[in-house]
């Protein structure tokens, strides 16, 4: 949802009775017109701080005009909002909606944490056992034999597999051999 949008939707709640005080109002005015980038214009700060307008009227002005110059601007207004306000940003209907979890959808980020929970290592070992046991099937099974290739693999294992786990399993594939 854009910010244009939720600030359509947030408009009513905003201009509302007591929800903003004239500080606040002049606060944000003054970060969007002190802050990069410039959102308000000297101009534009001017009209929307005018203490002879009522706060309902400059408010709305305010927000509509944000409205009209786009996204990036009703962007920077919750920003300043966040900041000078962030009680009443907290209580936002848009920002209401976004926290309301759907219950189908899944939590990726908790889902990120349960499956990256026990790191690399332990991801390796599990392969380093699966590898092993597979391998050891497939020796293992009286219905298949050792093919010569196997034989070459395992001689360049040194670099893969420690020299005494390499001579144990030549010295099994050869027994394989001879049955």
């Amino acid at each position: 949802q854009s910010y244009c949008h939720r600030l359509q939707h947030d408009m009513y709640f905003l201009t509302s009775t007591s929800r903003l005080n004239e500080q606040v109002v002049d606060k944000i005015v003054l970060q969007l017109n002190r802050v990069y980038p410039q959102i308000l214009t000297n101009e534009e700060a001017e009209k929307f701080r005018n203490p002879k307008a009522s706060l309902h009227t400059r408010l709305s002005d305010l927000l509509k005009h944000l409205q009209k110059k786009g996204d990036r601007h009703c962007q920077e207004f919750y920003r300043a909002l966040q900041i000078n306000a962030e009680q009443l940003f907290n209580d936002l209907p848009s920002r209401k909606i976004l926290k309301t979890p759907d219950p189908t959808e899944i939590d990726t980020d908790k889902e990120q944490y349960m499956l990256n929970d026990r790191g690399p290592v332990f991801f390796l070992a599990c392969f380093s056992v699966a590898a092993g046991l597979a391998l050891f099937w497939y020796c293992c099974n009286s219905e298949t034999q050792v093919i010569g290739r196997a034989r070459r693999i395992l001689g360049f294992s040194p670099i893969i597999i420690g020299r005494h786990v390499r001579n144990i399993c030549m010295l099994y594939l050869e027994d394989m051999s001879r049955n």
